[in-house]
């Protein structure tokens, strides 16, 4: 495909919707309320055949748990913008004399990545037609076809409903160039930018408004308060969930030594297998590639699986693969991001020396994303948050679906900001109201 035809098919596309848009801008709010409505409805009902398309084309986790983001991403996610005024005036402060009015951004590149690619196009669909928007996906070329089938269902969903055809596109032969293309369109007011550190950094370079998410390295700390079993209980969930490709699962364990023994017995009753050097060191070598990123082989893999493919032989059972380690910094994997259930363990004195752990670890990769903790001291929580550098601090509770907002009260979203500290625009798990800007009326009160 010549460049010029890229261009051209980038300029097909934002033609198509910049039109639709036009025409959906003057929905009321009881229109635009039913066009999102049909499309969480159909959403909905094929969250199973979207789950099969993703895992069947990409090869990463479990069908059953996409099942469940799928349907986190259409249902939570409609439950909670549904009631949103997003059309007209969406507020009035009477005692401040001013009036608020939404209005649309118009066309909005949505950047989707291969690890959650159904999800991510039903979650950023719903929250961009709920604001009177019209969106254009480019996907990772490896979820091409799982990502135009979400797209023909939301599509059709809201014509159904009444809504001008061309509100939802995809780029169908996507390339760095296309996505650039898009990116860079004087007609494009946002881009949802979610996927690999470079392409983010490229979405905020475009000239264009830019949302950005950046690289999750969750640590999690458990300290000598923490009901254990609880806590090997969330973290064993969240890991193990889609195969670990969720960015905020939890990537490195941060133990005090004085319940080290207990934790460690209660992740072997849970499968987790404790790699010895040697097979650690196996593990080592196929996490990060020779350029220091992350080695898409063992991505969404089964501990199993990944067992499997570096030689080392672990029981049928096995949920995580667990090294424990010292050193912390870009050069040892085990310090770092890792979309798969493999785990690096650190021993620590004391409370202080867990918070000045999960620092570093957040430092060596992950800054601004998510922290996690399991304690039942509130003072230890409240110092944990204080100290690190992360947008969403998680108590006791899974970091996988906790920072999503499916265990939490955290907006739901598929899409979760950083702030400044991250390279982000915002801290928020990204929402309708960030695809929504407002206009206000202000009468003179002085």
């Amino acid at each position: 495909m010549t460049e010029e035809i890229k261009v051209k098919e980038i300029e097909t596309l934002v033609e198509t919707a910049k039109n639709a848009q036009k025409e959906y801008e003057h929905f009321t709010q009881e229109q635009v309320d039913a066009v999102v409505k049909s499309v969480y409805q159909e959403t909905l009902n094929n969250a199973e055949q979207l789950a099969i398309a993703a895992n069947k084309e990409t090869g990463f986790g479990k069908v059953t748990d996409k099942v469940i983001k799928n349907t986190f991403a259409s249902e939570q996610v409609y439950e909670s913008i549904k009631e949103l005024p997003t059309v007209g005036i969406v507020n009035r402060l009477e005692q401040e004399k001013i009036i608020e009015i939404g209005i649309p951004l118009g066309v909005v590149a949505g950047l989707i990545p291969s690890t959650n690619p159904t999800a991510t196009v039903i979650f950023k669909s719903l929250i961009a037609l709920k604001t009177g928007n019209a969106i254009i996906f480019s996907p990772h070329p490896k979820a091409l076809n799982a990502i135009l089938l979400a797209a023909e269902i939301i599509e059709n969903a809201a014509v159904a409903a009444g809504a001008p055809a061309g509100l939802i596109q995809v780029i169908k032969e996507p390339t760095l160039e296309a996505t650039s293309a898009l990116m860079k369109h004087t007609d494009v007011s946002l881009i949802l930018a979610t996927g690999g550190k470079a392409m983010v950094q490229a979405a905020y370079s475009s000239g264009n408004p830019a949302i950005g998410v950046g690289p999750g390295n969750v640590p999690v700390l458990i300290d000598h308060s923490a009901d254990i079993t609880h806590a090997i209980n969330c973290i064993v969930s969240s890991k193990t969930f889609d195969n670990g490709i969720i960015c905020a699962s939890e990537q490195a364990l941060v133990v005090e030594d004085s319940v080290k023994n207990e934790v460690i017995e209660q992740l072997k009753e849970k499968d987790a297998y404790f790699m010895n050097e040697e097979e650690a060191a196996k593990v080592s070598r196929y996490i990060l590639r020779e350029t220091g990123t992350l080695n898409p082989e063992i991505v969404g893999k089964s501990a199993v699986d990944v067992a499997k493919l570096v030689g080392i032989t672990v029981p049928k059972t096995t949920s995580i693969l667990i090294s424990e380690q010292t050193e912390i910094g870009r050069h040892n994997p085990y310090s770092r991001e890792k979309l798969t259930p493999i785990l690096g363990m650190y021993t620590v004195a004391s409370f202080k020396e867990g918070v000045d752990t999960c620092k570093a670890l957040l430092a060596n990769e992950g800054t601004g994303h998510t922290a996690v903790i399991h304690t039942t001291t509130d003072a230890h929580a409240e110092t944990f948050g204080l100290e690190m550098k992360a947008s969403r601090i998680l108590v006791n509770t899974l970091g996988a679906l906790g920072a999503i907002g499916a265990t939490t009260k955290l907006s739901p979203s598929m899409t979760l900001g950083c702030g400044a500290m991250g390279g982000s625009s915002t801290t928020d798990n990204v929402t309708a109201h960030h695809l929504m800007n407002v206009k206000r009326i202000a009468y003179g009160t002085e």
